[in-house]
């Protein structure tokens, strides 16, 4: 158990964007064109806001294992910029730097905006993370509590994968994502759903500025 929840840990906060070509017909063709239009609305509706505040619960499943574990979160983004509050921890993304701030563990962790990023669905990615690198299937339809959440599934394109694929909910009427699930090659599935969203909120201007003075003097430890 400890080994699959340590690779949910917050660098690597919702999925990596990998998997397998899949096969192209007249069927495919139609459907990856219905669930491309869709996608691109959502875009489109997301990258109008000015910021996000996004309330989520937090899935993980391992049949195998036996493992089921829910938390929930939430997270502030602004163009790149975010703050996530997630399993005891708050993450911020100044823009050039990452600060993983543990209260547990009096600790935080300062890390540069790496290329190992470039492959990881950020909380700044996670409503437009599937821009790029995936081939799409329309899916089933569902009323969920008096919504219309269309599903989409979504294939990534390397050859390296982790995943299987990737379920994505979306309320047809607002275009706002519903839920996101991840379905892996070893047994594990998560899934984010989305509780509250919340656009174009006042914020503070240093919602996303990490106070290191603050920390020093509760006498966390600091590593850069």
């Amino acid at each position: 158990m400890k080994k699959i929840i340590k690779k949910l840990n917050m660098k690597k906060f919702a999925i990596t964007a990998l998997m397998v070509c899949i096969g192209i017909n007249s069927l495919v063709a139609q459907s990856s064109s219905k669930a491309k239009t869709l996608l691109d609305e959502v875009y489109t509706k997301v990258k109008s806001y000015n910021n996000l505040y996004i309330d989520f619960k937090f899935e993980l499943d391992n049949k195998t294992e036996g493992i089921h574990q829910e938390t929930k979160g939430n997270v502030t983004i602004d163009g790149d910029k975010y703050v996530l509050n997630y399993l005891g921890a708050t993450k911020i993304f100044d823009g050039h730097k990452i600060y993983t701030i543990i209260p547990d563990n009096e600790e935080v962790t300062i890390e540069n905006k790496g290329a190992d990023d470039e492959g990881t669905i950020t909380p700044s990615k996670m409503l437009t993370f599937y821009k790029d690198g995936y081939n799409y299937k329309w899916k089933e339809s569902k009323n969920i509590k008096g919504r219309e959440i269309q599903f989409i599934e979504l294939v990534p394109i390397s050859a390296n994968a982790e995943v299987t694929n990737l379920l994505l909910g979306i309320d047809t009427q607002t275009k706002h994502i519903y839920s996101l699930v991840e379905n892996g090659k070893n047994g594990t599935a998560t899934t984010i759903t989305v509780n509250t969203m919340k656009t174009n909120q006042p914020l503070p201007k240093n919602t996303f500025v990490f106070n290191k003075d603050k920390y020093k003097k509760l006498g966390y430890y600091i590593s850069e």
